[in-house]
């Protein structure tokens, strides 16, 4: 004789809706935690090891380093809203500079001309420029660099050069992220080209997870630098 389970008493039925969120929230902390060689690595240089947040987002930052470029991943929390940026790269801010050449998208106002100090390189001028309209980007939402959590760097060769011009593109960063010891909390000088370090163009301790890249090409002719981020909203 056929037989049917019996229908689930309404305390049954509650118990099951409360444990729901929290069942969505151990997957979703779960799913956005970055690993290191399969295992979490500590989340700041004092040795703190993160726990998945309830409500914000946690930087994994490598163990034992006053100063590490970038993070290794980030834990963000269920209930944390996130802004993206489309991808960015720098503005044309070079009237000498021929149309459709990196060099018209030195940022003129930085460097006086267009022309480059010794040592600095067109990816490094354009990753400024391109950095500070991700500041721009962000500040039209009432956000700031500070709460940038993770980036995606694109990078195409100089012209004539064989690869990417990493080394450059990384002073430009610096000059805009993770610029303070996070031990001593002292401002780090940065150089410019191959200049003495001075203080940054913005100080700020925060060390985003990142991917740096080299591509064929980008969407806009003459760029070298196209850059993405994702921000945390409401930390303020």
């Amino acid at each position: 004789m056929p037989t049917t389970s019996p229908s689930p008493r309404p305390a049954d039925r509650r118990a099951r809706r409360r444990r729901l969120p929290a069942r969505r929230a151990l997957v979703a902390g779960a799913l956005a935690l970055t690993l290191t060689g399969g295992a979490a690595v500590t989340a700041v240089a004092g040795g703190r090891t993160p726990a998945p947040p309830s409500r914000g987002a946690v930087q994994n930052l490598p163990a034992g380093s006053a100063n590490p470029m970038i993070a290794n991943g980030t834990t963000i929390g269920p209930l944390v809203t996130t802004y993206k940026s489309s991808g960015t790269g720098p503005g044309r801010l070079n009237p000498a500079g021929a149309a459709g050449t990196p060099e018209s998208y030195v940022d003129a106002s930085f460097f006086p001309g267009g022309t480059l100090p010794a040592g600095v390189t067109i990816t490094e001028a354009q990753g400024l420029n391109a950095l500070a309209r991700i500041e721009a980007n962000l500040a039209s939402v009432g956000l700031g660099l500070d709460d940038v959590i993770t980036m995606r760097v694109f990078v195409d060769a100089p012209p004539g050069a064989a690869v990417a011009d990493y080394a450059g593109f990384n002073r430009a960063y610096r000059q805009y992220f993770a610029n303070v010891d996070l031990v001593t909390g002292a401002t780090l000088p940065q150089p410019v080209g191959s200049a003495a370090p001075t203080p940054p163009l913005v100080v700020n301790a925060q060390r985003p997870s990142r991917s740096l890249m080299e591509v064929a090409s980008l969407p806009v002719a003459g760029w070298l630098v196209e850059i993405e981020v994702d921000a945390v909203v409401g930390r303020r």
